[in-house]
């Protein structure tokens, strides 16, 4: 009797252990997966990751018609000394456009490579600055510009406890224009706004504002509003994020676009887990 309850009690012990480190476990995951949410919403954070960003463009300008645009943004971060990082961000868009009698042009738009210089142990404003450059290498008919070009972009943000709050600012100049126009004399600011609740959760808001300076009066600025949600997850060890956003264009060319839905997909790999 007395052996079955030192017995009874042993296993209960071990129960109650394993139960424990069960928990914070489960605990410890979750911190981390929250924290690897954060690390995805900077652009300059030090993880390799390879996004798929699907924008679905319809309304305004377009009408009943609906303009694909699919962003291949692989981002990858190397140390260039201990106390600064170098982080590559090439943006490879796929096209699908619109035409008449239901026919739809597709091809490659021009490539974009950003490149950042950044601390490689940033301090409460993170921040980062480099060149970046277009290539005519679009074989989509309505997005070719035959246009080289150059300009800078700018990364300040910061990360006060649940939130990630930034701006990500480039401009584009043309630096040899042989196709005539359009050029390509862009500027862009995307916006981030992210709420991280937990488990990899957050409420996340980040609209791209275009300004084609070429454009007519009246006709240069896209102003897009709204925002969705995002989940970053670990599915048999492989990190990933899912995203899906609406946005309303509150300012738009007349034949732009009146809303857009960009559902995102990324695999992640931290470099320093």
């Amino acid at each position: 009797m007395i052996e079955q309850f030192v017995s009874m009690r042993w296993h209960a012990r071990v129960l109650l252990a394993s139960a424990m480190v069960f928990l914070s476990t489960a605990r410890v995951a979750a911190q981390d997966t929250t924290e690897l949410a954060k690390k995805t919403q900077n652009p300059v954070g030090d993880i390799l990751s390879i996004p798929f960003e699907f924008n679905f463009n319809g309304g305004g300008g377009l009408e009943d018609q609906t303009h694909l645009n699919l962003n291949f943004q692989p981002v990858l971060p190397i140390k260039l000394t201990p106390g600064v990082n170098l982080i590559f961000r090439t943006i490879i868009p796929f096209q699908s456009f619109p035409g008449p009698a239901d026919v739809k042009t597709g091809g490659f738009g021009d490539i974009m490579e950003q490149l950042f210089f950044t601390p490689a142990k940033p301090g409460r404003i993170i921040w980062g600055v480099g060149p970046m450059f277009s290539l005519p290498t679009a074989t989509a008919h309505p997005a070719r510009t035959g246009t080289w070009a150059g300009g800078m972009s700018v990364v300040v943000l910061a990360m006060p406890g649940r939130w990630v709050l930034g701006s990500l600012l480039t401009q584009v100049w043309p630096m040899n224009d042989a196709g005539g126009p359009p050029e390509t004399n862009v500027f862009s600011c995307k916006c981030f706004v992210n709420y991280n609740f937990g488990k990899g959760w957050a409420l996340s808001s980040v609209p791209t504002i275009v300004a084609n300076w070429d454009a007519a009066d009246g006709q240069q600025w896209t102003v897009p509003v709204g925002g969705g949600i995002t989940r970053t997850v670990v599915f048999k060890g492989q990190a990933m994020s899912l995203g899906f956003q609406y946005f309303k264009n509150v300012k738009r060319p007349d034949d732009g676009p009146g809303t857009q839905v960009r559902m995102n997909f990324a695999l992640i790999f931290p470099t320093n887990p």
